[in-house]
C-alpha cells in the first residue's frame, strides 16, 4: 500500500492464542509495529497448537504474521527494566490475562496510564474487567454456551451446537481492533488515552440482533432452527436431486419472482404464503412446494435457473471447495508466509482497491530480542 493506515503506531502485545493475536494481526497488516511479548523458551501457547507443518504451528502462523517476537520474563528485574524502556514508546498495549493478573505483574491499565495518560490499553477477557464473573475462566465454547448463541444453533434433533469456528474469540478480536482504532482516533484528536474493555460475552450477545429481537417480541428464547432463518422464509437449505442448495428470499417482491422462476406463479397468491410471517408459519408446506418444483434439477442446474433470475442462492460448499471456486480465486484472500510457507486468511478489507498485507514474516521465538 502507498501509505499504511497505522504506519508509525507501536503496539506492545502481551496477548496469547487467538482473540488478542487476531486483533493485532489486523494492525500488522495495516502497517503497525507489533511487538509480541513471549515467555522465554516457551512462547505463546499457540506455537504448540496444531495443525503443524514442517514442525511449526500453522495455527500460530496465521495469527502472528508481521509481528516481532521478544522474550520477556515478567518476574525478572532485568527483563522488567527492558520492558519498561519498550513501554515508554508504545502507543497501544494489548493483553488477555485473567482480570487481576496484569495488576499483579505491574502492567495493568491503571499502572501504565498513571505514567502515560495518552496510552491506549486494550483488555480482552471472558466477562469483562469488573463484576462477579470477571475472574471466571472462559474459553470460546464456554462463552458460546453462556451467551445463548449455542442454544439458538443446531436443530431440534441435534440440540445445541457450537458454531463451526471459535467465533467468540474471532469476534472479540475484531471488536478489539475496532475499539483500539477508535481509541487511537480519540488519542489523535484529544491527546487522551483510553482503557478499552472487550468482554467476549458482551461481544457474542451483541452479535445476536435477530435473536434479541425474537426474545423482546415474544418473551421467549429463540430455539434452534437448523439452516432456516428464525423469522423469514423461504430462507433455508433445500433438497434437489443430487444435494442441497441454499435459497434466501426475504420479501414479498422477491418471493413472487421466485414463484415465477419456479413456474409456480400461484404460490405468490396462495393465502398460506402471502406475507413473510405467513410463509414462516407455513414453511414446511412451502418447502414441499419448492422441493417439488426443483426435484428434477441437479445442484448445478438449480443454481443456474435461480441465479440467472436473480434469486439469492448457493451450493453448500466446504472450505476447500469455497477457496478453490471461481469466487475464492477471484477474491484472492489466502496469503502465504514467506518464511514458513504456511497459508493463512489475509486481511478481509480493501483500502483503495488494495488488500493490505504484513511486510514481516511469522517470527521465530525471540527473533527480535536484540533489535528491540
Amino acid at each position: 500500500m502507498s501509505h499504511s493506515p497505522f504506519s508509525g503506531v507501536t503496539i506492545v502485545d502481551f496477548s496469547r492464542v487467538l482473540a488478542g493475536p487476531y486483533a493485532t494481526a489486523m494492525f500488522a497488516d495495516l502497517g503497525a509495529e507489533v511487538i509480541k511479548i513471549e515467555i522465554p523458551g516457551v512462547g505463546d501457547d499457540a506455537r504448540h497448537l496444531g495443525p503443524f507443518k514442517d514442525g511449526e504451528s500453522v495455527y500460530f502462523s496465521g495469527l502472528n504474521r508481521g509481528k516481532k517476537s521478544v522474550e520477556i520474563d515478567l518476574k525478572s528485574d532485568e527483563d522488567r527494566a527492558r520492558l519498561d524502556t519498550l513501554l515508554e514508546r508504545a502507543d497501544v498495549v494489548v493483553e488477555n490475562f485473567r482480570p487481576g493478573v496484569a495488576q499483579k505483574l505491574g502492567i495493568s491499565a491503571e499502572q501504565l496510564r498513571a505514567k502515560r495518560p495518552e496510552l491506549v490499553y486494550a483488555s480482552i477477557s471472558g466477562y469483562g474487567q469488573a463484576g462477579s464473573f470477571a475472574k471466571s475462566p472462559a474459553y470460546d465454547t464456554v462463552v458460546q454456551a453462556r451467551s445463548g448463541l449455542m442454544a439458538a444453533t443446531g436443530t431440534a434433533e441435534s440440540g445445541p451446537t457450537r458454531v463451526g469456528e471459535s467465533i467468540a474469540d474471532v469476534a472479540a478480536g475484531n471488536l478489539a481492533a475496532f475499539g483500539i482504532a477508535a481509541a487511537l482516533y480519540k488519542q489523535k484528536v484529544t491527546g487522551e488515552g483510553s482503557h478499552v474493555d472487550i468482554p467476549m460475552y458482551d461481544v457474542l450477545v451483541s452479535m445476536q440482533p435477530t435473536n434479541v429481537a425474537v426474545y423482546d417480541s415474544t418473551g421467549e428464547a429463540p430455539v434452534p432452527s437448523g439452516n432456516a432463518h428464525p423469522v423469514t422464509a423461504p430462507f433455508d437449505t433445500y433438497q434437489v436431486s443430487d444435494g442441497l442448495i441454499v435459497i434466501a428470499v426475504a420479501n414479498d417482491r422477491l418471493f413472487a419472482h421466485l414463484a415465477e422462476t419456479l413456474e409456480r406463479p400461484e404460490l405468490a397468491t396462495d393465502e398460506r404464503f402471502l406475507t413473510d410471517p405467513k410463509r414462516k408459519a407455513n414453511e414446511e408446506e412451502l418447502r414441499t412446494e419448492i422441493e417439488a418444483a426443483l426435484g428434477s434439477h441437479t445442484v448445478d442446474s438449480a443454481l443456474e435457473l435461480l441465479g440467472s433470475n436473480g434469486i439469492p442462492c448457493s451450493a453448500v460448499l466446504d472450505l476447500k471447495q469455497s477457496l478453490e471456486s471461481d469466487l475464492g480465486r477471484e477474491r484472492d484472500l489466502i496469503r502465504t508466509d514467506e518464511r514458513t510457507g504456511h497459508r493463512y486468511a489475509g486481511h478481509p478489507l480493501l483500502f483503495d482497491g488494495e488488500r493490505p498485507a504484513a511486510e514481516l514474516p511469522v517470527p521465530r521465538l525471540g527473533e527480535h530480542n536484540d533489535e528491540i
